[in-house]
């Protein structure tokens, strides 16, 4: 497919029902199906721990795991997207992510839950999230029509984290956890017809702008070679650190504190609300507002959050203002992240190179869950990694301002 900057017609005719609508619409309902199961998952800690006699490290190794081949995965995951098309890439990885959690469901021990929710949930997102909906925008959506689209994207996983949030909770106190896993499964594979609409096609030399014909490695060796790229995929790691060890640890965290598990339902669900006004707000200034600029100001209020949040005594009012706060700068940080890496580098390998930022994302976010669990089985508490957390918080902010927002200078080729 070629498209110019103001149209969206295929080449041939039995495809020329993907408008740019249809093209959103579809990459949204999966960004929310794929993003909703993995954002509920700390909800099935306390069930199945209680079942299983295990500790809390047990099933934060799992989610950590999950979180760290999440991230590896996606560069890989990326390149067969960029090289041969995105749809066989979504269909497979719906595939995994659906096995692994039937295989959750049937976990008895550490190594099962490892396999499934670890392993498996990992290896299936890098191919089926929303990283791969905004590779796709980018690359089949006109230039002026992208900036909304990555944030409505965005925001589309965070309204399927504000659904099966108290879904999840639902599903798991009226039905067993057993039962909201198999539901969830049966619900990724969705994934597979919707992903239609997302099919690019094969990167053919005649399909690429001569200006954007690099090989992989001359692509790779371009973006760790330029500053800015490097600023902003460290600053990355903040936001995979901050937002797995919540999304794992807070539900528990608050129940700790006598706050009802429904509660934190409610929490993890305004996360995911009002991250789709962050999410769109983001996508909208970032037309009018330098995006290193914005990228810093989500850090620093994400800091800023969290140390009134463990500082002030613990509620399900202060709860809830926490996860609506939150949730304003929750995944608000892709938008602006991936329309750097779009316009320093273009978009002939978008999904690579977004694909190894989100490995910086996912590293933090291994660490996160992980550090969690231990911290808190050698200690009883979470406070450490709370502040831990504000400190990545403001180093990132501080990391964000010196990025330079214009195209990578390359040799223009010259006749011989």
């Amino acid at each position: 497919m070629s498209t110019t900057s103001g149209d969206l017609r295929p080449v041939s005719g039995p495809v020329n029902w993907r408008t740019p609508l249809i093209i959103i619409a579809c990459g949204c309902l999966i960004a929310m199906l794929s993003f909703g199961p993995r954002s509920s998952l700390g909800f099935f800690v306390q069930p199945m721990s209680g079942e299983f006699a295990w500790g809390r490290d047990v099933f934060g190794l799992a989610l950590a795991i999950q979180n760290l081949l999440w991230g590896l995965g996606q560069p890989l995951a990326g390149a067969i997207a960029d090289r041969f098309g995105i749809l066989r890439v979504m269909c497979v990885g719906a595939l995994l992510y659906a096995g692994g959690l039937h295989l959750m469901r049937y976990a008895a021990t550490p190594l099962a839950l490892d396999l499934g929710a670890g392993v498996l949930i990992g290896f299936g997102l890098s191919g089926c999230s929303f990283n791969l909906v905004l590779s796709a925008f980018s690359k089949l959506l006109p230039a002026e029509q992208r900036g909304i689209a990555l944030g409505l994207g965005t925001a589309a996983g965070s309204f399927g984290q504000f659904l099966f949030a108290p879904f999840g909770v639902a599903m798991i106190y009226n039905f067993g956890w057993q039962t909201a896993l198999t539901v969830f499964a049966g619900l990724m594979l969705l994934i597979v017809p919707l992903s239609l609409a997302l099919a690019t096609p094969p990167a053919i030399s005649t399909n690429v702008p001569a200006a954007d014909r690099q090989s992989f490695k001359t692509a790779l060796v371009e973006a760790f070679g330029h500053r800015s790229y490097v600023l902003l995929v460290l600053g990355f790691f903040t936001c995979g650190f901050q937002l797995a060890f919540i999304t794992v640890h807070l539900p528990a965290y608050l129940v700790d504190r006598g706050i009802p598990a429904q509660t934190g339902g409610w929490v993890v669900a305004a996360i995911g609300l009002f991250n789709i006004v962050g999410s769109l707000s983001v996508g909208w200034l970032q037309n009018y507002l330098p995006k290193r600029y914005i990228l810093s100001a989500i850090y620093l209020l994400r800091a800023l959050s969290i140390v009134a949040f463990i500082s002030l005594p613990i509620s399900s009012f202060s709860a809830i203002v926490f996860g609506a706060v939150s949730g304003l700068t929750w995944l608000s940080t892709v938008p602006p992240t991936s329309a750097l890496v779009a316009l320093m580098f273009g978009t002939r390998w978008f999904a690579t190179l977004y694909g190894f930022a989100f490995v910086s994302h996912q590293v933090g976010g291994f660490l996160g869950v992980f550090l969690g669990g231990v911290v808190f089985e050698k200690f009883g508490s979470y406070t450490p990694i709370w502040w831990l957390s504000i400190l990545f918080g403001v180093l990132s902010a501080v990391i964000n301002l010196p990025i330079v927002e214009k195209p990578v200078a390359r040799a223009i080729a010259q006749p011989a």
